[in-house]
């Protein structure tokens, strides 16, 4: 059963958006750039000069 505030929650317009924790018990990344990703699947790599700053 999902939790609201816990596993999702509703944005302004109107869609369900599951959260790292959601995520995290599901325990895999399905790869559609999720807003909450623990894997950060889809966003950009830092480089490791950008890192050492």
């Amino acid at each position: 059963m999902l939790r609201e505030n816990i596993d999702y929650y509703i944005n302004k317009d109107g869609n369900f958006v599951f959260t790292k924790e959601y995520h995290l018990k599901r325990g895999y990344c399905c790869k559609n750039k999720c807003l909450h990703c623990p894997w950060d699947y889809g966003k950009p790599k830092q480089d490791d000069t950008a890192k050492q700053k």
